[in-house]
């Protein structure tokens, strides 16, 4: 696949002090990463001569046999396919080092010494080695009969048959220093970053190495290779736990079994595509970039290497939901944390515009319930009742039983006020005004209704709009009335698809789903009803009318958790429907969202990596066809994908007027923040790509 490099962080078996037997280990290891297509190997730290061999270091016979096991596993290895990077003890003139060997194709491309020596608690590398910032920029070394080898910390490893591919090289604590050398790699280039390590183990320490690589990918927008040493390693004072694990972009992709007994290697693709677009749009990336090369005076020299690109079937998890965490515990706090922005957000706003009434239309779907459990929970922020919620539920054509009493048990559940506006018969009466074909001539609403059943081409965008204008003009209307604030209930996802009526449910005071995907809401709704229903019952209220109830409507009585939590599992269940086109005879909703313009798990999953990643629809596609496991063939995909492209680029009209609403995570669309693009840009080229999918297969490489 287009745009990933795979590559294997190497864990063999050692023996202190007998590079011979390192040299077989790490050949099997190469040879292994070789079959599975990898373009680079990483080994640990010192890991021909092992790590613990203390003293023996300066013994001449050990560094003369670790030098030849170098040489022979380049000759060995000269037709292995990646890039295998090895550490050895090395001298160079009259000092020791401790060294990484990137060798390829029979040649030792360059040597990166180690740049920061520990010598504190358990550590003592002062007592065999020199440090690599103490080696001036341009050195070369002779290693495996090679003359002018370049070595030095200013060294990098492009591939330039797969884009995107630059390497840079650290040994064990110039990571854990607090200017590491890979600081500057990234700047210069690097997306991949391999540290060979040893890193004995102790307690708690294996979060810790977690921790600095995944801020490092993170902040330095790479993949970080971690390498630790494995098992055989001295246990004289130390125990070492074989460790090695691969981030990227802040998050854990693979790692190995730790204290395993044998050689294990993990492999894995990563993305460069995404790596280079974390890159371009993050500009700040850039300028740090450009600052430290101007301060440091530091030229890094390149050396070109060949790598294959992946070939079969993709080396790492796509996730077909990305917009929800897969770890229980973490998907229940990022709910806890998307509702406390929402209800904080929401009481903000209130606070600023002279603590208003909340007014929201109620429909019994996850939006709207969603948005009241939002609104409710910011007037309990402000020390407010729950009556002040103004609940709204307004009947058109297409409601049916069961999601009008859904929307007022919810409000009966929540403490809120809750009234009927239809707005049926409103419809009926302007649409008969313009002449509409389905209501000209007609006297009432079930006349109207009938003719729909009758023929269901006459249900047209014009006859669903004027029901979503309507409810608009109710809301409002009430909000002047009672001196409220509209919050709007629309979601991320249907912003992305344009999936609102202009001027109607588009418009709100304060869009507090704004920033919230449809897949995600479902989680947000049932976290409600598990973990917060229980001690978030509706408060007691008085049962006559209050200042927050409209005219003749009581407020309603208070009501148990358990209620609550019975009404939000029904709305859960509830087929997502926006309920404007006639119910069938038998009541059954005729008008399901997802049939008409497509599943929203592929939506949400489009959205995330055309806005998030920048991916191009070809690899949009391919990842769809990942992560969800063919469950969708491709011409499914493809159609769908065109739909969302479509609607994407001909709704931003209405994202470039949409009401002020908080971002949550990682994808927004607020005009005023994320995203900015012109109403008019053509989508042709976009679709066009859709349409060239499959692309062509690539050399495999092998």
């Amino acid at each position: 696949m287009r745009g990933f490099a795979r590559v294997t962080a190497a864990i063999p078996a050692c023996a202190v002090a007998d590079p011979q037997t390192n040299l077989d280990h790490h050949l099997a290891l190469w040879r292994a990463a070789d079959v599975e297509g990898a373009g680079v190997v990483i080994f640990p730290e010192l890991g021909l001569s092992g790590y613990t061999a203390r003293d023996l270091f300066l013994d001449g016979e050990l560094l003369a046999a670790s030098e030849r096991a170098l040489g022979e596993l380049v000759k060995l290895g000269k037709h292995l396919r990646p890039l295998a990077v090895v550490g050895l003890p090395l001298r160079v003139g009259p000092g020791l080092y401790n060294v990484a060997a990137v060798i390829q194709g029979g040649r030792v491309l360059g040597v990166v010494p180690k740049a920061y020596l520990p010598n504190y608690r358990e550590f003592e590398e002062l007592r065999w080695f020199r440090p690599g910032i103490e080696v001036p920029p341009g050195s070369t070394c002779t290693l495996a009969g090679q003359l002018e080898v370049p070595f030095g910390i200013d060294l990098l490893f492009d591939a330039p048959d797969v884009p995107g591919l630059t390497l840079g090289v650290e040994i064990c604590e110039d990571y854990w220093v607090h200017m590491p050398p890979h600081a500057l790699q990234v700047g210069a280039g690097a997306t991949i970053i391999a540290n060979l390590s040893a890193s004995n183990f102790t307690v708690g320490k294996a979060e810790l190495r977690r921790l600095l690589a995944r801020a490092a990918s993170d902040r330095g927008k790479c993949a970080y290779i971690y390498v630790a040493a494995g098992p055989g390693e001295s246990s004289t004072d130390l125990a070492f736990d074989a460790d090695a694990f691969i981030c990227e972009n802040g998050a854990l992709l693979a790692e190995s079994q730790r204290f395993a007994r044998e050689d294990q290697h993990i492999t894995v693709d990563i993305d460069l595509e995404r790596l280079v677009h974390e890159r371009i749009a993050t500009n700040s990336f850039g300028d740090c970039a450009r600052v430290h090369e101007r301060t440091q005076g530091f030229a890094f020299r390149r050396m070109n290497f060949v790598a294959r690109r992946p070939f079969g079937p993709l080396c790492r998890a796509v996730d077909a939901h990305p917009f929800l965490p897969r770890d229980p515990a973490t998907l229940e706090r990022r709910c806890w944390e998307i509702f406390e922005i929402q209800q904080n957000a929401l009481a903000t706003r209130m606070n600023a515009v002279g603590k208003p009434k909340l007014v929201l239309g109620i429909s019994g779907g996850l939006d709207s319930t969603h948005a009241a459990l939002v609104a409710a929970g910011a007037l309990d922020l402000c020390g407010r009742p729950r009556t002040d919620l103004i609940c709204i539920t307004m009947p058109g054509l297409g409601t049916t039983a069961g999601t009008r009493g859904n929307a007022q048990r919810l409000t009966e559940a929540l403490g809120a006020t809750f009234a009927e506006v239809p707005v049926s018969d409103v419809s009926r009466l302007l649409l008969a005004s313009v002449g509409h074909p389905a209501a000209a001539g007609t006297t009432s609403v079930d006349e109207l209704l009938a003719r729909l059943r009758a023929d269901p081409t006459l249900g047209n965008v014009a006859l669903e709009n004027v029901q979503a204008r309507l409810r608009t003009l109710v809301l409002m209307t009430v909000a002047n009335q009672h001196g409220g604030l509209v919050v709007g209930t629309g979601d991320l996802s249907e912003k992305a698809l344009g999936w609102c009526t202009y001027n109607g449910d588009h418009i709100s005071m304060y869009d507090v789903n704004a920033g919230v995907p449809k897949t995600l809401i479902r989680f947000v709704i049932r976290w409600v009803a598990n973990a917060k229903a229980q001690t978030w019952s509706a408060r007691t209220q008085a049962s006559q009318p209050t200042a927050g109830a409209l005219e003749g409507i009581p407020s309603a009585l208070p009501n148990t958790a358990d209620v609550l939590r019975e009404v939000l599992f029904a709305i859960l269940d509830t087929p997502i429907s926006p309920e404007l086109l006639p119910a069938d005879e038998d009541g059954r909703i005729a008008q399901l969202t997802e049939d008409a313009i497509g599943p929203y798990e592929l939506h949400d999953f489009f959205l995330y990596h055309f806005v998030r990643e920048g991916a191009r629809p070809g690899r949009i596609l391919d990842l769809a066809w990942v992560a969800f496991e063919e469950r969708y063939d491709r011409d499914i995909l493809k159609k769908w994908l065109r739909v969302f492209l479509s609607r994407f680029f001909h709704n931003q009209f209405k994202r470039s007027c949409t009401a002020d609403g908080p971002k949550v995570g990682m994808v927004a669309l607020s005009p005023r923040g994320d995203w900015r693009m012109p109403s008019d840009a053509r989508v042709d080229t976009w679709l066009a790509a859709v349409d060239a999918w499959p692309e062509p297969l690539e050399e495999s490489g092998r």
